[in-house]
């Protein structure tokens, strides 16, 4: 089994709170870090599967079900499906707490963060701990195959456990396209999202072509016959469920007009390929997307690695002076990063003008090499996984 980053994230927040929220997409493997977690605790667990009838109705009187397993960790998976449970277990935990006991109270599983932060935020202020478990990531996965660890394949069917560990890729294709469709049909509208299912799936189709790119929202909804308002909802909806990120522009005070619209990406790179009908290594390498999808497959990687000390935006200005991604480092450095899949990256004029604008400490290229060399104006060319190395250094200071 792969060892998840996060496993002993979650093993020390339950050993220290109360309540832990592990959020996350559907499918992305919340419940087997969960139990697998659970196994070192010296307590017993209960699970409870919302997404089970059975399940479900055992909570039909939740105070007097759940007081039953008091020196229990009580595992709850899809808890968004029950928001009035958050208020019956603050009265809970707070009784634990009398009785001496400080911590592994709940651990809550959910698969939509807006409706998970909402309901729990005010009921557990101050008894909850949240963490998000993301795809598998570059990191987790060389740790585990080393010396087999295939980079392409991970991008190309993206870190969804079942589709990275498909014995063949079609049997990944095809894990991918039902993903999306169950998605779609069944599991966004199960969370009490009211959006017809067949406009839903042509917007996301149609977001994967502008993937690392700003949309206009009016041309979009023009496209699909509807308001702007609406496609903005379409595209928090799907940033609230984990498929999409909007990657915020740069706002520091500087003499020069700056967009002000988000960059969109699709999370995954395996979902992407397949919104985009890219089946193999050799139509990706043939696809216009190509450039456009290793910097989201880049950037989505560099993203999940860092802890809430990092802040990340990207520069550009109305004349196109660009950096792919700008990080401000917990002890205040600034990096500037490029990103390139050529093993011969060449930078323009644009990158070091904005890097100037910024005050960038640290300039980067990352790329698909696995050798790091400097380039003229205090520029480091560097791989992907060299790169995350640093990062996993740097916070440990």
């Amino acid at each position: 089994m792969i060892k998840r980053e996060r496993f002993q994230h979650l093993a020390k927040a339950l050993q220290t709170m109360p309540v832990v929220a592990l959020i996350g997409s559907r499918q992305v493997g919340k419940t087997t870090l969960a139990l697998e977690v659970s196994k070192q605790l010296k307590k017993p667990v209960t699970y409870i599967d919302l997404e089970s009838d059975t399940d479900f109705n055992k909570l039909t009187d939740s105070e007097a079900y759940l007081k039953r397993f008091s020196e229990h960790l009580l595992i709850i998976d899809e808890v968004q499906r029950k928001p009035d449970l958050f208020r019956i277990l603050r009265g809970i935990v707070d009784e634990r707490k009398r009785n001496g006991e400080r911590a592994g109270h709940f651990l809550l599983l959910g698969s939509a963060s807006n409706d998970l932060l909402q309901n729990s935020s005010e009921s557990l202020a101050g008894r909850i701990r949240y963490l998000e478990l993301n795809p598998l990531s570059l990191t987790e996965l060389y740790e585990d195959e080393k010396d087999t660890f295939n980079l392409e394949k991970l991008w190309l069917r993206g870190g969804f456990p079942d589709s990275y560990l498909a014995v063949n890729e079609q049997d990944s294709w095809q894990w991918r396209n039902d993903f999306f469709t169950s998605y779609i049909e069944r599991d966004i509208p199960a969370m009490g999202v009211g959006v017809a299912a067949t406009q839903l799936k042509r917007f996301w189709k149609m977001l994967a072509h502008y993937h690392g790119n700003q949309i206009n929202l009016s041309k979009f909804g023009r496209s699909l016959e509807t308001s702007h308002t609406t496609i903005r909802n379409y595209l928090d909806i799907l940033t609230d469920f984990y498929m999409v990120r909007q990657l915020e522009p740069w706002s520091g005070n500087i003499k020069k007009r700056l967009v002000k619209s988000p960059k969109i990406y699709i999370r995954d790179s395996g979902i992407l390929h397949s919104l985009l009908q890219i089946s193999n290594i050799e139509a990706l390498f043939s696809h216009p997307i190509i450039g456009a999808s290793w910097e989201g497959f880049v950037i989505e990687n560099i993203i999940n690695q860092l802890d809430d000390r990092w802040e990340y935006n990207y520069y550009r200005t109305a004349t196109q002076t660009e950096i792919d991604l700008v990080l401000h480092t917990p002890d205040n450095e600034i990096w500037a990063i490029e990103i390139k899949r050529s093993s011969a990256p060449k930078l323009k004029r644009g990158f070091y003008e904005a890097c100037s604008d910024i005050g960038a400490t640290q300039k980067w290229v990352v790329n698909a090499n696995k050798e790091s060399y400097p380039l003229p104006r205090e520029v480091e060319v560097i791989g992907l996984l060299d790169f995350l190395t640093i990062i996993q250094e740097k916070q440990k200071i």
